[in-house]
Formats: structure tokens, sequence, C-alpha cells
């Protein structure tokens, strides 16, 4: 399959430093591509139009309206786009909008990097799936239809990830145990920039050194804590 064209990708968050990271992480990752990113729902039809997807990364509370409303737009059936929401709406009815309307997947936010990587899984396997077999047996049905959640988590990557780096990182935390850290916080006192803070603080949560809590402030726009695991 890794000989085929990267499949492309379109994310939708209107926090750049999330937009980021996922998009790194995908493209470290996966045979995919992503070639916009859109912060409201305008750019995403105009990315949607002009690049025809076949994934979309998509958050729900945007400035100019609710992503779950785009899942509806004749443009992702035109184009085949499958839908993967990643958003802080907990909601039932948006959930429930999302299933109804044919979300591949729906991941809260905070997202954790092991359940990104088994619904990305399960969409290339989709993917794969489509392009090699005219008709599917039950067994391959139950690999495309079971809940990535149900999977046991793959191995965290460490591509790009550096042993002194990462030792700085865990001793910073270590340190201060009790306190929790902002991004920008952790890459001023270690002395990183914040893409390479970012990749390695999202791996200390990947393999339980540091967890995540969420800072609420305007609605949808959460900030991100890291704190070491006691």
């Amino acid at each position: 399959m890794n000989n085929a064209k990267p499949l492309d990708v379109v994310i939708v968050e209107d926090e750049p430093h999330l937009a980021d990271l996922h998009r790194e992480y995908i493209e470290q990752n996966f045979h995919l591509r992503v070639v916009g990113i859109a912060a409201t729902l305008a750019q995403a039809r105009e990315l949607i139009t002009l690049h025809q997807p076949r994934l979309l990364l998509l958050d729900n509370y945007l400035p100019d309206g609710q992503g779950v409303t785009l899942i509806d737009d004749p443009l992702l059936k035109r184009f085949e786009c499958s839908v993967i929401f990643i958003t802080a709406a907990s909601d039932m009815q948006t959930c429930s909008h999302a299933m109804r309307s044919g979300a591949f997947d729906y991941l809260l936010k905070p997202v954790f990097f092991h359940r990104l990587r088994a619904s990305l899984e399960r969409f290339m396997l989709l993917v794969q799936t489509m392009r090699q077999m005219k008709n599917v047996d039950q067994q391959a049905l139950d690999k495309l239809f079971n809940l990535p959640a149900s999977d046991a988590p793959s191995a965290p990557s460490t591509k790009g990830i550096e042993t002194i780096t990462l030792d700085r990182v865990k001793s910073f935390f270590s340190a201060a145990p009790e306190s929790s850290w902002s991004v920008e916080q952790v890459v001023e006192r270690v002395g990183i920039s914040k893409t390479t803070g970012r990749r390695y603080l999202e791996y200390c949560v990947e393999i339980g050194f540091i967890g995540v809590e969420m800072q609420y402030g305007n609605i949808g726009h959460p900030r991100r804590l890291y704190r070491k695991i006691l």
C-alpha cells in the first residue's frame, strides 16, 4: 500500500498548535498527506472542494459554526470523504448526530495518540480492503466494524524521539511532580522548540509518564496541561 500515492487529509481545527500536532503525528506515522488546515467551516469547504480529500479531521466548535453540520454537506458525499471528529463536544446530541450522519469515528479532547492511532489504523485498513477486495467475508467485516477502543493499543512510536531530550523532559516533570504545566512553560524551561516539545509531551502521555488535564476557558478552547503521574 505504501507504493500508492498518500491519501490526502484536511484538518479542521481553529487551535493552531493542535492542528500542527495532529498534522505532524499523521504524516510521521501513516501513509497520509495533510493538504490543508482550516480554522473555519468556510475555509474547510474551500479546501475540500480544492483537494477532494479522503479523510477529514474535524473539530466541532469553530468560529463560524459547528463542525457537525459539515458532515451533512453534499461535498463530503461527492468526494467519498470520511470524517473523524476530534472535539471537546461530549453532549449526546452532537455525538448521535455525528454517528447518524456517518462519522467514521468520534474522539473526545484531550485526545491520546494511541486512540488516534487506532482510529487511523482502522481507516487505513478500510481503504486497503476497498482496494483489494470486491467482496468481503464476515471476518473482514468484523475487522472493519470493530470499535478501535476494543483493540489492544499499538506501542507508542519512537520516531523522532531522542533519549537525551526525553530524559530532559522527564527530569523536568520529576523535579516538580505536583505541578501542572502548559506546553509553553515546558519548552521555555527545558529549552526546546514548541514543535519538539509537543512531540515529547504526547509521547510521555502515551507511555504513561505524564497525564493531561484540561483547563477550560472559552467554549471549545480548553488549555492542555501536563502533570507527572505519581
